[in-house]
């Protein structure tokens, strides 16, 4: 067979099983699927805070031209950095350029043969792609259960070194660790504790630095993962740690070592909302509202839907994947951005409208977001 029938089998496969994806452009709906939960990408005094520090810097060019090992790096990117590593009370900051890219590059790098990992089972894609490419033995607990990872860990001793890998709060569940629990088990069982702070980042903690200084667990972390394609309003993410650490990924990390740099106005939107965040919490106020607005909300939703998520992340479940992507293309008919989450992304039966909430959204919305579901139903 050539390799066009073979893409054209597995894309008719999708099709049958109502999983084919593709691209879409919804700039006018009521955006109730982005991850810009503070609004911040579209803050025109963070885009005005760039643009006079981009003139002050005086570049002459558009991209940074090579890996930060060769001619990518700068001043600025230091700068970044050293801020990443204050605000979230670390020694020390390396910046990649997504989320995707830090998980990957530092559980490849990191992790040996003789090593393992213990991991929640609803981690991200990130992290199953990053303990992949390790090839090392992985070991996953019942999600949040850590009676479970403890019965592991007891059974598990034979390793090198050993880390617990998961989620201050979970990307689909949109629900939270219990990150003293898991610091506790990690410190009892000597292993090492990494934390991905991606939906985090931004809304919790000193300044936004997270659900890991909310809990007051960061000196107990190996590792933690901040991300800024979300309540940032950016793109790019940084691995925070110890200052050896650092060194370790700058030598060893391939997806650091050979991609090109972050743009000068990827570092610059990067560093000002860092800086917006430390005296401006009206959104987050707005934000949280909002939160309990639903949560009221979604009580009267309960004989008709299941709704998960502590907010601001939430899943209604829809089991079935032709049924809730039908139900969300119902939504998007009648304005509303909500996005289908289906099977495998999530495990069967569990498939859902994914519904996040940001600053910018009303309670008007969300009262039309229930009344839609119930005349659906």
């Amino acid at each position: 067979m050539n390799a066009e029938g073979r893409i054209q089998q597995f894309l008719e496969q999708r099709k049958e099983n109502h999983l084919f994806r593709q691209l879409t452009v919804n700039q006018y709906l009521t955006d109730f699927s982005s991850n810009d939960y503070l609004g911040l990408s579209r803050s025109a005094f963070i885009w005005q805070q760039v643009e006079q520090d981009y003139k002050n810097y005086h570049f002459h060019k558009t991209g940074s031209t090579g890996s930060r090992l060769l001619n990518g790096n700068s001043a600025l990117y230091e700068e970044v950095e050293d801020l990443l590593a204050k605000t979230h009370h670390a020694e020390a900051a390396l910046l990649y350029n997504s989320g995707f890219d830090a998980n990957v590059g530092l559980i490849s790098t990191l992790v040996r043969p003789n090593d393992v990992i213990f991991y929640d089972e609803l981690v991200h894609a990130s992290i199953h792609q990053g303990m992949i490419l390790s090839g090392l033995k992985l070991i996953s607990f019942k999600h949040n259960d850590y009676i479970d990872l403890e019965q592991h860990l007891q059974a598990n001793t034979d390793y090198e070194a050993g880390f617990i890998i998961t989620e201050s709060i979970f990307s689909m569940e949109g629900d939270k660790a219990d990150l003293k629990k898991l610091a506790d088990l990690a410190t009892k069982h000597k292993v090492n504790l990494m934390i991905d702070e991606a939906h985090a980042t931004g809304l919790f903690g000193s300044n936004g630095s997270g659900l890991c200084n909310e809990a007051g667990i960061e000196d107990k972390c190996f590792a933690r993962i901040y991300t800024f394609g979300k309540a940032i309003g950016s793109h790019g993410a940084a691995v925070v740690g110890s200052r050896q650490l650092k060194d370790y990924l700058i030598n060893f990390s391939k997806n650091f070592i050979y991609s090109t740099a972050l743009e000068t106005h990827n570092l610059l939107s990067v560093k000002h909302t860092y800086f917006y965040l430390q005296s401006n919490i009206n959104q987050l106020f707005s934000l949280f509202n909002l939160n309990k607005y639903f949560k009221f909300k979604a009580n009267n939703l309960k004989s008709s839907f299941e709704v998960r998520g502590d907010g601001p992340i939430y899943g209604i479940i829809v089991p079935d994947n032709k049924k809730c992507k039908d139900l969300a293309v119902y939504l998007q008919n009648h304005n509303l951005d909500v996005r289908a989450i289906l099977s495998p992304t999530v495990p069967k039966g569990t498939e859902r409208l994914r519904v996040i909430l940001h600053s910018y959204n009303t309670t008007a919305e969300i009262d039309q977001l229930f009344s839609l579901l119930i005349d659906y139903k």
